[in-house]
């Protein structure tokens, strides 16, 4: 979900609308083949997540930028809020959500039990399910419409816009890309959350689930 500016910043909006490449802004451009992709039922309701790699999530935003604009993919741990890898691209194809999938999965070592989305077509696309399904996860999708499935997620683009992108102005992709990574370090280590008690999403991650204890 594409979050507003800061007052401060409409001008830029403004100005960057006028633009030709404006009209390549929108969440999706949903080719007609992406309406014979199959759609998955949302597995999260009422399910009680309270464990790392139970449950991963993802998402695409747009973002703007002096020249143009580019895209941000990212892959999330649902229970610790971890950002497991993420990746950035001028062009919004499923090739940029696997690769930050790619990083997910290489960083950690470890696979999902449910991995949930939004409907986009990059997500319902035979290349991403397929490699998904092929490691052995589950897929569940947010219902049409409801961002809130993926609440997350959408307050991680929050968060990223308002203390970084848009503080900021990069001219380039590789400039971009330096701020998000150092970011994205801050919020997994040097960030507490109160929902966590007060812990970083990297040591609540890194956490083992407590063993039964013998009876």
């Amino acid at each position: 979900m594409v979050y507003p500016p800061p007052p401060a910043l409409t001008w830029v909006v403004a100005v960057l609308m006028t633009r030709p490449e404006a009209s390549q802004i929108t969440a999706c451009s949903v080719p007609p083949a992406c309406f014979c992709h199959r759609k998955y039922p949302y597995l999260l309701r009422n399910l009680s997540i309270d464990r790392p790699d139970q449950v991963w999530c993802s998402d695409i935003t747009y973002v703007p930028m002096p020249r143009g604009h580019a895209y941000l993919c990212a892959v999330m741990d649902w229970h610790s809020r971890k950002v497991l890898g993420w990746a950035l691209s001028n062009t919004m194809g499923t090739d940029l959500c696997l690769e930050a999938l790619e990083m997910a999965l290489n960083s950690t070592g470890k696979v999902p039990e449910i991995f949930n989305t939004d409907q986009g077509c990059q997500f319902t696309s035979a290349e991403w399910t397929g490699k998904l399904s092929g490691l052995g996860v589950k897929i569940s999708m947010d219902g049409k419409g409801r961002w809130m499935d993926n609440i997350f997620i959408e307050r991680l683009w929050r968060s990223v816009k308002y203390e970084q992108i848009y503080l900021f102005e990069h001219a380039t992709l590789p400039a971009l890309h330096g701020s998000l990574a150092e970011w994205f370090e801050r919020y997994n280590h040097w960030r507490p959350h109160e929902k966590l008690g007060n812990l970083t999403p990297a040591v609540v991650y890194q956490a083992m689930p407590a063993t039964p204890k013998a009876a």
